[in-house]
């Protein structure tokens, strides 16, 4: 079985990206040495997850902010506010003009609106929405950390924020239209983005569609329907890995096994009973894969490895070893990196928990019983 990770922490093992970016925010340090310390963490994950034995290597996982922002930047979705900062700022610099605002050299101009992300502890840069808005590709972050990922050998796996769940997660700065109206003008940039990818080598890429856990509208779910078409239909030999979690796909369920997707993540933490819910559909005759989140990719407590092996036992016995994926049930972003860094927690506690790398040997585990 295929293991894979959805997203590892990227604040560095020892809070190096937190560091840096203080450091650089007061002007301690330059853009050159903030974005070192940032390869070193990418570098540092990626031999970490190569060394537990994890198949697909997520990459463009990382961020100095957040994913969301960063899709915004790849999107060309910048405020009007801010175009004056383009020119005069390096990409980073904009990324945190927008995120925390920009009061210097003249300019008094206000941060972009910030949100939790779903229910989590986590917070997103908000996306702002024009009527008719116009996209084109400008940050070509997801392709140049694919490129180094390769360069090193990793087989990396890039990760992208889905097209859907990017415009749901915005708002509208006008009034008479709906955000999910401009995904026709939104995926040709996506579009743009995994043509590179493939002549770069790319394989598989998962797309993020956390939004598929809410309750969707049709026109909403068409939305979804279309663009994973369309992407099919121009990269037909593409491995789409499509991910979902923190609750069940509920409703959007027969719309979601309808998409002509490669694999579907299931978050079978917070909602195991959905495995059954799709075991009971024409699965079996269909090539679709299935990525179990066994592993808790929010709290800091050990695996019950009784409970996730029921889990993957009933999987295969429905589809076969070969059409089965292991992996945490979100991105390991929301938790501690590494245990084995804690000096000050009781040994009787210690024995308790699991962070973001002994998760990953507890995926490898599951795998290997």
């Amino acid at each position: 079985m295929i293991i894979h990770n959805l997203g590892y922490p990227r604040i560095g093992s020892r809070r190096e990206l937190k560091k840096a970016s203080e450091s650089y925010w007061a002007g301690k340090i330059t853009i050159n040495a903030l974005q070192e310390a940032a390869r070193n963490i990418r570098l540092q994950n990626w031999e970490l997850q190569k060394q537990s034995g994890i198949d697909w290597i997520p990459c463009n996982d990382f961020s100095f902010y957040d994913q969301v922002l960063d899709a915004s930047l790849m999107a060309g979705a910048i405020p009007q506010r801010y175009r004056a900062l383009k020119e005069k700022l390096p990409e980073t610099g904009l990324l945190f003009a927008m995120a925390r605002g920009y009061q210097q050299d003249g300019y008094d101009i206000t941060a972009m609106e910030m949100t939790k992300w779903f229910d989590t502890n986590y917070h997103y840069i908000v996306p702002e929405f024009t009527a008719n808005q116009q996209f084109g590709l400008f940050s070509r972050k997801v392709i140049t950390e694919y490129l180094e990922a390769r360069r090193e050998h990793y087989n990396a796996k890039p990760v992208l924020l889905g097209p859907v769940s990017f415009l749901l997660l915005g708002k509208e700065k006008e009034a008479g239209f709906h955000r999910i109206s401009l995904i026709g003008n939104l995926l040709p940039v996506y579009l743009e983005v995994l043509q590179q990818l493939v002549t770069a080598g790319a394989d598989v890429v998962q797309f993020d569609e956390p939004c598929l856990s809410l309750h969707l509208t049709a026109e909403e779910l068409q939305a979804i329907t279309g663009t994973y078409r369309q992407i099919h239909a121009a990269f037909p030999h593409l491995h789409i890995l499509l991910a979902s979690y923190f609750e069940c796909y509920g409703k959007n369920l027969p719309a979601v096994l309808e998409l002509p997707v490669q694999t579907l993540h299931l978050d079978l933490v917070r909602c195991p009973s959905q495995l059954d819910d799709i075991l009971q559909t024409n699965i079996a005759d269909s090539p679709l894969h299935l990525s179990l989140g066994v592993v808790d990719g929010r709290n800091i407590w050990k695996n019950d490895y009784e409970k996730s092996l029921q889990l993957i036992s009933k999987a295969v016995r429905a589809l076969g070893k070969n059409r089965v994926a292991i992996a945490p049930s979100c991105s390991l972003l929301h938790v501690p990196c590494d245990l084995d860094a804690e000096t000050d927690i009781p040994a009787e506690i210690l024995n308790w928990m699991a962070f973001a790398k002994q998760k990953l040997q507890e995926i490898k585990a599951l795998r290997d019983i």
